[in-house]
């Protein structure tokens, strides 16, 4: 006999009490935060921790983060630091104290940002010593070790930096994708090679652009903890990346070769700025040879780019776009460092490529052992140590033109 099981019908209360659930839940989620502001709130009005104080002069902090020299003086840009509102006093120049002013004026709450106008007439080419004395007495110092006239923001010069920043970052990559008839000609242990070449040169710009990255989070005022703020922001980037190209599958092809070119064009974007910062300090000089060996630094990065594509046929457009991917973000980086910058914005922008240049180094990783085990073969064989270290030393040597 076959039992029939009809459906039970839904109780009349069911749905109302399922709305008073909800709300419970939410409850349970609104009530902490409440009593987070209450907590807070209570310190505040009440002031309890007068009882603490010992008379001893609060924390000050200031940062230094942008130095315009200009027919009327040197202007600074301050960062405040500290456990209470800054006052400056006095400022000084080569030792002697001298007129300001400030804007805003006022105290300075922390991580609060001011500008310092001293009407002092610098000298072409000579060093001067700056220091900001606060109302505490607490002397803060910045060596500009060669004056110079900083550029002023001119349409004019926006289109002579793009064409410079597409020869730094377009031209270069370009010219590396030229090899890709002759890559494709390779056998399958070249593949390997070139791949694992990538993955070379890809590990020499992980590891310059995260010490280039670290190097602006110490310039920057220590409330914004330069250092964690690198590593977090390069973890969030490597994760986000991975996740989103992980969603269909493992990348290969055009799409792996899409994230190397977004990697390297954010690693160019660091390059660019220091094109830039070394045109507005006027070293024309420095900059031409910047411009040099960048150029021929960023040859390598074009054959990376172009390595996941030896199996198909991109049309021109394909390939084009990928160069200026990866090399359009060098132009965008030179209009910001003739312009000067934040170090902190230098450091989260270089930050976000290391973590995409960390999620390209797996992705090709992954694609090489892929390869290899389709094949029979294991990954580290003599083709692809020897790509690894061919694509280091490479970019470890075109490098060196790039140091002073």
């Amino acid at each position: 006999m076959i039992e029939i099981i009809r459906p039970q019908a839904q109780m009349p209360g069911a749905a109302s009490n399922a709305q008073p659930r909800s709300y419970t839940k939410l409850l349970w989620f609104v009530l902490p935060l409440l009593a987070l502001v209450v907590a807070a709130a209570w310190l505040v009005a009440s002031d309890w921790l007068k009882v603490f104080d010992t008379g001893a002069p609060p924390v000050e902090k200031l940062t230094f983060e942008r130095v315009i020299l200009d027919g009327q003086g040197i202007h600074l840009k301050v960062r405040a630091g500290g456990s209470e509102p800054m006052m400056i006093a006095q400022v000084t120049v080569d030792e002697a104290f001298w007129s300001f002013r400030q804007e805003p004026p006022g105290p300075l709450d922390r991580m609060s940002t001011a500008w310092l106008h001293i009407p002092y007439s610098w000298v072409l080419g000579e060093k001067h010593d700056v220091g900001v004395l606060t109302k505490t007495g607490l002397t803060f110092k910045k060596e500009i070790e060669v004056a110079i006239a900083t550029p002023q923001a001119q349409v004019g010069q926006l289109v002579p930096q793009a064409l410079l920043g597409a020869f730094v970052g377009v031209v270069p990559v370009i010219i590396g994708m030229l090899f890709y008839p002759a890559m494709r000609s390779l056998g399958r242990q070249g593949l390997d090679f070139v791949l694992a070449l990538t993955v070379g040169l890809l590990a020499f710009l992980f590891v310059g652009t995260l010490k280039d990255a670290l190097a602006f989070a110490a310039q920057a005022a220590p409330a914004f903890q330069g250092t964690a703020m690198v590593l977090v922001v390069a973890a969030i980037a490597f994760l986000t990346l991975f996740v989103v190209g992980r969603r269909h599958g493992t990348p290969t092809g055009l799409t792996l070769a899409t994230y190397i070119a977004l990697g390297i064009g954010l690693h160019n974007l660091g390059e660019g700025l220091a094109i830039g910062a070394a045109f507005a300090a006027g070293v024309a000089g420095l900059g031409v040879f910047l411009v040099l060996g960048f150029t021929l630094h960023n040859v390598t990065e074009g054959i990376g780019i172009v390595a996941p594509l030896v199996v198909s046929r991109p049309s021109l457009p394909t390939f084009a776009g990928l160069a200026i991917l990866a090399g359009a973000p060098a132009i965008l980086g030179i209009w910001l460092g003739s312009l000067s910058y934040s170090p902190h914005w230098s450091a989260l922008a270089l930050a976000i490529g290391v973590g995409a240049i960390l999620q390209v180094i797996v992705e090709v990783g992954a694609y090489l052992f892929r390869i290899a085990s389709e094949g029979g073969a294991t990954w580290l064989s003599s083709g692809t140590l020897g790509g690894l270290i061919v694509g280091f030393v490479v970019m470890y040597a075109t490098a060196m033109l790039v140091k002073i």
